[in-house]
């Protein structure tokens, strides 16, 4: 390979959002590069991120399923768990994966280059591969997409490999007796669900005295019922310091330091969040603008204040979830090529895949009262939801959040067995401007947990027959 290359479109980036843009720019007819610092392509997401984690998080649900069986003297007695195997298969998943994405690259004619790049100009990368030798790439037009990293807390001894980001996690060395998560956000939980289901006493703290504080709290209400007995939450709580000793000693005080104590812990898990990979990429060109929080600043068109580059994905602001990240990538590969498009959504869905999971778009009611919106709930417990009941999994509601003086509905809330599979529907109804009475006449098919949108829908509108009709 030549020394300088010449290519329409370089994407800085192989994450979701960086071979989503790559692929639409080579489907649209552009010449396009990626530029990947690690060996496959898929990013965080792919590869120590979303897919083993949910990969996890699915074994996690089969052993939470076997031990209500249990329970109900249906099976006698739970599998064995097999952590080497376990390990095994979330690796053959990755690698399906990201075999089909270097498939669909090649067959596409988009080049891969290992690396890290870096701008010299506005239209000229400069790549240091992992052999220190350089590469130099001149381009039309840049996409950046060089995701995130997760966030370090000052006073953490890091050089202990007991200390864990959620990368660590995902990697099962061990599963520890004992162990410590810092942050109750979606990455914190989620991690407490696959460690708790494999063995582990789990502790979680946060400075907050809330977790998942922008979920509505009937949710969380049925949420903590479900895993009150799983977890033990330390909220409100200050981490003072850690002592590596042999195990792990955690100074904290809930209190503002009026007192202070201490537990110990095998491990520690670091969960509090993630920030931009903003600055390598900008630090010899430096022109390209990063606010005060480290996001690469861009328009709805996803265009930086250099006309020819533009930025995606987790590096240019929250939420950060791949599947914004995918649209922007499409998006931004579209105005290169001279579409009119605009990234305008009005909604981004969420969803915490925990047992049970938490999923939510739109408006929550959290959010409709803190903006004055004239609102009005309409919600469904699937405890008399049929599917739900021959499940075993009716500790679930679904919640429709609907403008009183239009009826369309503006946000849902769900919780419960696949949740987040369920909120399709309610984010199409909210892109379209949905009226409710739309799902109240659409027929939904029975007896499914899907339904129960239709069922809350039929609730607003007064013809319900599954529950009394008040």
């Amino acid at each position: 390979m030549n020394n300088i290359i010449k290519t329409q479109v370089v994407v800085i980036g192989g994450g979701p959002a960086g071979y989503s843009a790559a692929f639409r720019c080579s489907d649209l007819g552009l010449k396009t590069i990626i530029v990947e610092n690690y060996q496959n392509l898929g990013g965080v997401c792919l590869n120590v991120g979303c897919i083993p984690s949910k990969t996890l998080l699915h074994i996690a649900k089969i052993i939470k399923e076997n031990q209500n069986f249990l329970k109900k003297g249906i099976f006698n007695k739970i599998p064995e768990v097999n952590i080497n195997n376990i390990i095994k298969f979330k690796y053959s998943v990755i690698n399906k994966l990201t075999n089909g994405l270097k498939f669909l690259a090649k067959k596409r004619d988009v080049d891969i280059i290992n690396g890290m790049g870096f701008f010299e100009t506005e239209n000229y990368l400069n790549i240091i591969n992992n052999d220190n030798k350089n590469l130099k790439i001149i381009f039309e037009n840049a996409i950046i997409a060089t995701g995130s990293r997760s966030i370090k807390l000052p006073f953490l001894p890091y050089e202990d490999s007991r200390i864990w980001n959620s990368t660590d996690a995902l990697f099962l060395k061990k599963i520890p007796k004992k162990m410590m998560i810092i942050g109750s956000g979606i990455i914190g939980l989620e991690m407490a669900t696959i460690y708790q289901s494999l063995g582990s006493k789990i502790d979680i703290v946060d400075i907050s005295n809330n977790f998942l504080p922008e979920v509505d709290d009937d949710i969380i209400q049925i949420y903590k019922k479900n895993i009150q007995n799983k977890f033990n939450f330390l909220l409100g709580t200050k981490i003072l310091s850690v002592d590596n000793n042999d195990l792990l000693q955690v100074h904290m005080t809930d209190d503002n330091n009026k007192s202070v104590y201490s537990k110990q812990y095998d491990n520690i898990l670091i969960a509090i969040g993630r920030k931009p990979n903003s600055n390598y990429i900008n630090k010899k060109f430096n022109k390209i603008k990063i606010n005060n929080y480290g996001f690469i600043d861009v328009d709805n068109q996803m265009r930086t204040n250099i006309p020819n580059i533009y930025a995606i994905g987790d590096v240019v602001g929250n939420p950060m979830l791949a599947h914004k990240g995918i649209h922007e990538g499409h998006l931004a590969a579209e105005v290169i090529a001279g579409k009119n498009h605009y990234f305008i959504p009005k909604v981004i869905p969420s969803i915490a895949y925990t047992n049970p999971e938490i999923a939510w778009v739109g408006i929550t009611e959290k959010q409709a009262i803190k903006n004055n919106i004239n609102y009005k709930i309409s919600s469904f417990s699937w405890n008399s939801l049929g599917r739900a009941v021959s499940s075993h999994e009716e500790d679930g509601l679904t919640k429709l959040i609907v403008e009183k003086n239009s009826s369309r509905i503006i946000g849902g809330s769900i919780i419960g067995y696949n949740a987040g599979e369920l909120l399709g529907e309610v984010s199409l109804a909210i892109e379209m401007g949905c009226d409710i009475e739309d799902i109240a006449l659409t027929i939904h098919a029975h007896p499914t947990f899907y339904e129960s949108i239709g069922i809350a829908a039929e609730i607003y509108t007064g013809s319900v027959t599954d529950i009394l009709n008040k």
